[in-house]
């Protein structure tokens, strides 16, 4: 499946709407204006919350939380490394996701279990503050685009 993510301009706090590959919006995240660190509810087009992602304050390197249906389901740190920026998404289980590539560019990939599993690219839409995720069949795309938002935002952070 093809997603274009897109920032929403002109919005308190950061929104970010979600299309398939045919421009059909599916998902919306809403960014809370006023908050310390990031809070962001990732919605279906009915309003229904399906992740809510928040940064963990006080903490050394960029870490979110990914809570599912009020639970902690996942989180996504980024990891001490010298020269290049690498991320982890921490699942529950052995399988966890590795995402390495230029991500100042917007192209990088989920590896999981030794293949990648998906693929982040500005290429693919070219616009600013829009870029494609392409995720294979059987992964977890929510658990994905939730990641894809928090290096956006860990980015933006940094740039700031």
């Amino acid at each position: 499946m093809r997603y274009n993510i897109r920032e929403k301009f002109w919005s308190w706090g950061d929104d970010f709407h979600i299309l398939d590959e045919s421009g059909t919006p599916v998902h919306f995240v809403d960014g809370a204006a006023f908050s310390w660190g990031s809070k962001l509810s990732f919605q279906d087009m009915a309003g229904n919350e399906l992740a809510f992602i928040e940064q963990k304050l006080f903490s050394f390197l960029p870490h979110y939380r990914i809570h599912r249906n009020g639970e902690l389901f996942a989180e996504v740190l980024k990891e001490f490394t010298w020269f290049k920026k690498r991320f982890t998404l921490d699942v529950p289980g052995p399988n966890d996701y590795q995402i390495d590539g230029s991500f100042w560019d917007h192209e990088y990939e989920f590896t999981r279990g030794g293949r990648v599993v998906a693929h982040v690219s500005r290429a693919i839409w070219s616009w600013n503050h829009c870029y494609g995720v392409e995720v294979v069949p059987g992964e977890d795309d929510i658990s994905i685009l939730c990641t894809a938002i928090v290096i956006d935002q860990v980015l933006h952070d940094e740039d700031d």
